[in-house]
């Protein structure tokens, strides 16, 4: 057997990819909150200090990869079940005249404003404080 040049570092968790992929795909809709986040813009890391955040309904996001790169929009929907959100504006028109919106997924998108809400700034104050607990330079001592 031909050994993996990654080492495991958690005992009670699974490190292979079947189960990893199930665990994701097969997320109830709580974990899929968390898992359907998007980087923040270049200013929005510098004011809030961190740089990712899960999306929600009536953010402002950019389309970074895909047909629809550089698109503009306020969020629509997140759309959980479907692992995607929708953005306003973002659709197709099909032959018999109906409107199709176009499903992004978040990771694909950069948050450009966001929708401040109290349970929100919360969640912004609690990852900017593991963020600043966890910065500096590691001595030698810290590691055994």
């Amino acid at each position: 057997s031909v050994e993996s040049s990654i080492m495991k570092t958690h005992p009670s968790v699974s490190s292979s990819r079947r189960k990893s992929r199930k665990a994701h795909f097969s997320a109830p809709s709580h974990l899929r909150y968390r898992l359907m986040s998007a980087t923040l813009s270049t200013d929005l890391r510098k004011k809030h200090g961190i740089r990712a955040l899960p999306i929600r309904k009536d953010d402002e996001v950019e389309v970074m990869c895909g047909n629809h790169k550089q698109h503009k929009g306020k969020v629509t929907q997140v759309y959980r079940k479907r692992w995607c959100i929708y953005i306003e504006r973002l659709s197709n028109t099909k032959a018999n005249g109906a409107t199709i919106r176009i499903p992004i997924h978040p990771s694909n998108c950069r948050l450009t404003k966001l929708k401040l809400t109290k349970d929100r700034n919360d969640l912004i104050e609690a990852k900017r404080a593991g963020r600043a607990e966890n910065k500096g330079k590691v001595a030698a001592q810290d590691i055994n």
